[in-house]
């Protein structure tokens, strides 16, 4: 089965019904793609044909290469078994592949001898493949033998291969219609890519309600999300109330769909933040009435949330979420770790104990604790198989989803496991180039610097690249070969974040790993992910350069993954509701206009002339917070001392 919900897809159509260009576009996002052309070249008298031929050949980027089966139409069969696994083919068509395979000069010949060799290649085929065929059971029964014996041909064909692919579309006047799978082999609804409340895509059963809280998994089976935690006593917040932005009016992405789910493939369209409220938003702060300079580097937090929020003024984020990833890596990556510690420290934070938990509950956000699979020892096998990082990716998109559903403004991405910060550095030495050493961290056992165990792990690192340098280096590769499940279902969070225009602060290595893991899958997500800390940590610096994310500070917390970055939210809330409370200073045109004064009506008799005694017009401002209800004079007397009484 596909690693990305379908590996091998029939699209059918009739004439002219646009089915072609349709599979085109279903092979656009990948770099490379191998045309293979089953049609024999026009003859000399049939110019019409030629130029149809010459079309087809004008439309295909230049990156793509063409090979030609016409010449032996059993050729096919082994081109398509041959394919290796980061290869995509697209076939265009069945139909001139029956017509050559009918041809007086390649008879005598077992038709549905070679019919079923090319079922069986797709079948088995290892490749991302496409396969295109003209649609004939919808027209009358030819006249002649030869018209009879090509619909039948190319029925039993068309017939053979749709049961080899994953999925089969019919595209009728260039609209394509998916017939397979017809529904979902788990009672579970159909889902569907809608607008929500706030205009974003969404995963749903219909009608646009939330479906349950559960992902399916590549083998159709639902997989509970976790529980959403609450920590005990958090404290009262008090601020103005979360706001959203502009909604989007539209759908902004389009996303195959089969029976196990969505599909994450690269090259997704995802939202992008607000291009202008974020620059609207940092030259606001420059005219509000502070005594100082500004609001320094922490002026990036507020053009973050004005772009994500779509407003010029946003507002702090009430509600948070925090995700807590818990996966483990075997091998030499764990070098150092107490066996167990994870575990115990994830089941801390379930209880409510732990500073994740503590930290949560100070900020008011929820905690939900997430297992992902334990990584195998990526020095000595892939760290995952393939099905399992396409679960872990959908596991990650529907936590995200549901964070959305429940009105989550903000999620908090973090991870505890052993071989985290090896696993992390892998990803960075295969997707950024780092040298292991370089973005390895020091190992701490016990309070004591652990230099043998930090050897340990670079050389698992370096063992797994090894191992791994002539597998493909395509993202979900990278996730299976090296990354793990932790970082393969942070992966899935931000794609489903972006996706719902959720943004994300990111902590520790892990995020930043997965940052550059969904950069491959989607461009966008990078720019919905904000980091508050580098923690001092080395892949954390050179993930954050690569990713183009400035840390906001530079304080070098250690807590742990989540806590760290919950440890300086209460400080962006808090620049956040500054910029959003301060007025305009007076002199760019703020603050409170005076109140009109009452007219005085002249006296009847003119007053005498008396020098010109007058001290200038002052008015007391009116302040802008708690104070006297007036801000004209009293008519209390005043005591001896030149005091007012009372």
């Amino acid at each position: 089965m596909s690693v990305d919900g379908w590996n091998t897809v029939l699209v059918l159509g009739g004439i002219r019904s646009g089915k072609s260009e349709f599979a085109e576009s279903l092979v656009a996002d990948a770099p490379l793609v191998r045309y293979v052309a089953t049609a024999a070249d026009a003859g000399a008298d049939d110019e019409e044909w030629a130029t149809r031929l010459a079309a087809h050949r004008a439309r295909r980027p230049e990156t793509w290469t063409t090979e030609e089966t016409a010449g032996e139409p059993r050729r096919l069969a082994d081109v398509i078994s041959a394919a290796e696994s980061h290869e995509t083919l697209l076939v265009d068509d069945l139909g001139g592949w029956v017509t050559v395979l009918l041809d007086p000069a390649h008879q005598p010949a077992d038709d549905t001898a070679t019919i079923a060799e090319l079922a069986e290649a797709v079948r088995s085929c290892r490749a991302r493949l496409v396969v295109v065929s003209p649609e004939v059971g919808l027209s009358l029964v030819p006249t002649t033998p030869l018209g009879r014996a090509f619909t039948d041909a190319l029925g039993a064909a068309n017939r053979a291969v749709a049961d080899a692919c994953d999925a089969v579309v019919l595209v009728v006047a260039g609209q394509p219609a998916w017939l397979k799978p017809a529904a979902p082999a788990a009672p579970v609804p159909q889902p569907s890519v809608t607008v929500g409340a706030a205009g974003a895509p969404t995963l749903d059963g219909g009608a646009g309600e939330p479906t349950d809280e559960t992902v399916v998994t590549p083998a159709g089976e639902p997989e509970a999300l976790p529980e959403v935690l609450t920590p005990t006593a958090p404290p009262a917040q008090a601020g103005p109330a979360d706001g959203g932005g502009t909604p989007w009016a539209a759908p902004t992405m389009a996303l195959p769909m089969v029976a196990t789910g969505l599909v994450i493939q690269p090259g997704m369209e995802l939202p992008m933040p607000d291009e202008y409220a974020g620059p609207q938003a940092v030259d606001r702060l420059a005219t509000l009435d502070v005594p100082g300079a500004g609001f320094g580097v922490l002026d990036g937090v507020v053009g973050f949330a004005a772009a994500t929020q779509g407003t010029p003024t946003p507002a702090p984020w009430a509600s948070v979420r925090v995700l807590l990833v818990h996966g483990d890596h075997a091998g030499g990556a764990a070098a150092g770790t107490v066996p167990g510690d994870s575990t115990r420290r994830a089941q801390d934070a379930r209880a409510g104990r732990g500073p994740l938990a503590r930290l949560a509950a100070e900020s008011g956000a929820s905690l939900q604790v997430v297992d992902a699979p334990t990584a195998g020892p990526m020095e000595v096998e892939p760290a995952l198989t393939l099905d399992q990082v396409e679960s872990a990716l959908r596991q990650g998109w529907r936590l995200a989803e549901q964070a959305a559903d429940a009105g989550v403004r903000l999620l908090v991405l973090g991870a505890c496991g052993a071989g985290t910060e090896a696993a992390a550095a892998a990803v960075l030495a295969a997707t950024a180039g780092a040298e292991p050493p370089t973005v390895l961290g020091r190992v701490i056992t016990a309070g004591e610097y652990d230099d043998a165990s930090w050897m340990v792990r670079c050389a698992a690192v370096r063992d797994a690249l090894h191992r791994s340098r002539h597998s493909p280096r395509g993202a979900k590769d990278i996730l299976a070969e090296l990354g793990g499940g932790d970082i393969a279902v942070a992966t899935g969070v931000l794609l489903g974040a972006t996706a719902r225009r959720l943004p994300v602060l990111l902590d520790g290595p892990v995020g930043v790993a997965a940052g550059l893991v969904s950069r491959d899958l989607a461009g966008q997500a990078r720019h919905w992910c904000l980091l508050a800390d580098h923690g001092g940590q080395p892949a954390v610096r050179l993930a954050a350069d690569v990713l183009g994310l400035t840390p906001l500070l530079d304080l070098r917390l250690d807590l742990g993954e989540g806590a760290n970055a919950l440890a300086a939210l209460p400080l962006l809330r808090s620049v956040l509701g500054l910029a959003a409370a301060l007025p305009v200073h007076p002199a760019l045109g703020g603050g409170i206009p005076d109140e009109a004064e009452p007219e005085v009506e002249p006296e009847t008799e003119p007053e005498t002339e008396e020098p010109d005694t007058e001290e200038p017009d002052f008015h007391e401002p009116e302040p802008a917070g708690p104070g006297p209800t007036t801000t004209e004079p009293e008519s209390a007397s005043l005591d001896p001392s030149g005091w007012r009484a009372g």
